[in-house]
């Protein structure tokens, strides 16, 4: 520990006060912000990377504490910093405090998953609140509120989030929480964060906007910027990046709100571990690169699919119904992408003669994945809601890594062709549906096809 908290007190002597951080911390990781005080200020790709320590020995990489506990001054306990790693732990806090400069958050909190993540938020509510949320929504999101909903006596409304006036049309006083998604999973539909928000707090002043940012990650959308009051994702995913941890990120403004999830954290004890802390803060340096690599690999692959006459959800293809907002508010369009074949059994075999795409429930990893999120990520949603919330049962999506795309291009292709999803002519393939006079293929004036694979 770089010094003892101005709380410190031993055999009753009180120590010199020592400068704290808003989070009543004396450590010096990666303050927030980091750039200088006089002078421009670090770019995100900076700010990524560049994290500040000064432990005994300069280590240029920031320490594990692996420990439960911590020796205390006294009998009373002293006034240590940290006691319990259920409480707190310097790893964890170098962790919180990197992610809360770059989310834009004055606070940040990690625990043990997303879904913990939206567990700890969703504590929240009491019985008779009122929560809105999307009608294309993460299975384990769905399957929390449900449960709620049954067992908690909250009230939820799914509704149309792409369209604020659906939302307007069931907010009302009891309104205390909003909870969105964009781009939604696996419609990749666009929620109007600003308008959303106004619309709730002109309702409920109180009511809580959660927005699940995992999709985007903070390198391409900052919810809290553009009205929100709570900010979640799944550290798993492109925080991470590699597929070798579980976490769950928080981010807020508000200090006393930021005190009341930290208190369901420290009761529950679903705070992150000091080792899988350390792989995440590790993970975030290079979030800048994988996703620059991966969202150029996607933008391949949907013009690719586009122009051969699937049915293409992507938010970089200006053929996107909600293209012009979804780039007022992100500075990307992500990496996952779905299409449709308009076959079920079609779509089963295309997953699964992909070589180089694993077939994976997740996203935001390095490798490239696919998957029938209504057989998958998405099963715990029964299939007569699926189909009132217009989920296609054919539909796949692909979460692009930074593998060769020429390579993804060229094992997309064979999977097609073996799949029978295609007629093949002497000019190259199309897809079956967009033969079928019921399509109605998608336009890929906006970008040119790249060569046939």
């Amino acid at each position: 520990m770089a010094g003892e908290s101005s709380k410190g007190k031993a055999n009753g002597a009180a120590k010199a006060a020592i400068p704290l951080d808003i989070d009543g911390h004396n450590l010096p990781p990666s303050p927030a912000p980091s750039s200088p005080r006089n002078g421009r200020k670090y770019a995100l790709m900076t700010e990524l990377v560049y994290t500040e320590s000064s432990d005994q020995y300069n280590a240029s990489s920031v320490p594990i504490y692996q420990s439960a506990t911590f020796k205390q001054e006294s009998a009373t306990g002293g006034g240590g910093e940290y006691d319990y790693t259920r409480s707190g732990n310097p790893t964890r806090t170098h962790l919180e405090r990197h992610l809360a400069k770059i989310m834009n958050a004055n606070r940040a909190l990690v625990v043990s998953s997303g879904m913990g993540a939206l567990d700890v938020i969703t504590r929240l509510l009491r019985p008779g609140d009122e929560v809105i949320t999307g009608d294309d929504l993460y299975g384990g999101s769905n399957r929390l509120l449900k449960y709620l909903s049954t067992h908690g006596g909250i009230v939820v409304h799914h509704v149309d989030t792409t369209n604020p006036e659906k939302v307007r049309s069931v907010v009302n006083n009891k309104t205390a929480m909003v909870l969105l998604e964009t781009p939604t999973n696996p419609l990749i539909k666009i929620c109007d964060i600003p308008a959303i928000a106004s619309i709730a707090h002109a309702a409920n002043p109180t009511a809580i906007v959660a927005v699940d940012n995992t999709m985007m990650s903070p390198m391409l959308l900052n919810p809290l910027d553009l009205g929100a009051d709570v900010v979640y994702e799944s550290g798993t995913k492109y925080l991470s990046g590699h597929h070798d941890l579980m976490a769950g990120v928080i981010a807020i403004n508000d200090s006393a709100l930021g005190d009341r999830l930290y208190f369901t954290i420290n009761a529950s004890g679903c705070g992150l571990s000091p080792f899988d802390s350390w792989l995440l803060l590790r993970g975030i340096k290079t979030l800048g690169v994988r996703m620059e690599k991966q969202q150029a690999n996607a933008m391949r692959i949907a013009t690719f699919l586009e122009s051969h006459g699937f049915k293409v959800r992507y938010p970089g293809l200006k053929s996107h119904p909600q293209y012009d907002l979804h780039w007022s508010m992100a500075r990307g369009a992500g990496a996952v992408l779905s299409f449709e074949t308009g076959d079920v059994t079609v779509s089963e075999r295309i997953v699964e003669s992909a070589r180089l795409w694993g077939i994976s429930v997740s996203f935001g990893c390095v490798n490239s994945l696919i998957s029938m999120p209504c057989r998958m990520s998405h099963a715990s949603i029964d299939e007569k809601t699926r189909k009132e919330r217009n989920m296609p049962e054919d539909i796949i999506r692909l979460c692009v890594g930074i593998e060769d795309p020429e390579d993804l291009l060229d094992d997309l292709s064979r999977a097609l062709v073996q799949a029978g999803a295609v007629n093949i002519t002497p000019e190259g393939f199309r897809a079956l549906a967009a033969e079928e006079p019921s399509s109605s293929a998608q336009s890929s004036e906006a970008v040119p096809a790249p060569p046939e694979s």
